[in-house]
């Protein structure tokens, strides 16, 4: 009982059994998430139920501005942490931005019934971040990259409402 106890005191047998036993499991996880993803492949190939491939370039230009945009508050923190502030109110523009951005994805994903009222709303959003970072963008290379982002974001919201 002792043996049983300790767990580095395993007899050779009952050692091999176990790590035999922990590699079928690790074989089994394998291929169940091989088999998995090869199902989800070709079910996805053989059927267009990808809802979001309806708006591909508007999904992706959102995707866009929020990555630009996590660079630019990261970009905002380190200006902050070495006490310069003159960035705060980009800082404040581009999460609400990026907040706007990720919903704005998810409901073009989902080809929302409310995606027409959001992807007007997305001009209006991308168009206030976009101005506050070409303040910046002469000195701020990430503000650039946001504000970029956001005049394609905005070019693609027009498309999608063909203005």
């Amino acid at each position: 009982m002792k043996e049983e106890m300790n767990h580095g005191s395993f007899s050779p047998e009952r050692r091999d059994l176990l790590m035999g036993a922990g590699a079928l499991g690790v074989g089994a996880l394998a291929a169940s998430l091989a088999s998995g993803s090869a199902f989800a492949e070709e079910h996805s190939h053989k059927h267009d139920h990808a809802t979001g491939s309806k708006h591909k370039k508007l999904i992706a230009a959102l995707h866009d501005c929020m990555r630009s945009g996590d660079d630019c508050i990261q970009h905002c923190l380190i200006e902050f942490k070495s006490g310069d502030t003159a960035m705060a109110d980009c800082a404040r523009i581009v999460l609400e931005t990026i907040a706007y951005c990720t919903a704005h994805a998810k409901l073009a994903t989902l080809d929302s019934a409310n995606l027409k009222a959001m992807t007007e709303l997305g001009i209006k959003m991308c168009g206030d971040c976009e101005k506050e970072c070409r303040k910046h963008e002469r000195k701020h290379s990430t503000c650039k990259d946001c504000a970029d982002a956001c005049a394609e974001c905005i070019k693609e919201c027009k498309a999608y409402l063909k203005i």
